[in-house]
C-alpha cells in the first residue's frame, strides 16, 4: 500500500488534469459514497464506456434498418392477429 492507496498488479497509475470545481465536487461524491477519489473516476469511466458502446450499437442498428427498411408486405399476414379485438 503507498501513501494509503491499495495497488492491484492489473492497475496502472495515471495523471488526469481536470477543472479545479469538477474535481472538489468529484471529491465530495466520492466522500458521500464513502470511495476514494480513483474508484468514483473508474466507475464513472466504465459508465461512460457502456454508454458509449450502447450508443454505438443503437446507432449502427439504426443506419441498417435505413439501408435494409422493413417491407410492409413482410407483417400483413400479421395484421389481424396482432389487433385488438373490437368491444
Amino acid at each position: 500500500m503507498k501513501s494509503g492507496v491499495e495497488y492491484a498488479p492489473h492497475m496502472n497509475t495515471i495523471q488526469v488534469v481536470i477543472e479545479e470545481d469538477l474535481l472538489r465536487s468529484a471529491d465530495r461524491v466520492a466522500r458521500r459514497l464513502k470511495v476514494n477519489r480513483s474508484a468514483l473516476i473508474r466507475d464513472a469511466l466504465r459508465g461512460h464506456l457502456q454508454r458509449l458502446r450502447t450508443a454505438d450499437l443503437e446507432r449502427r442498428e439504426r443506419d441498417a434498418y435505413e439501408r435494409t427498411p422493413d417491407d410492409p408486405a413482410e407483417f400483413a399476414p400479421w395484421d389481424g392477429v396482432a389487433a385488438w379485438p373490437e368491444k
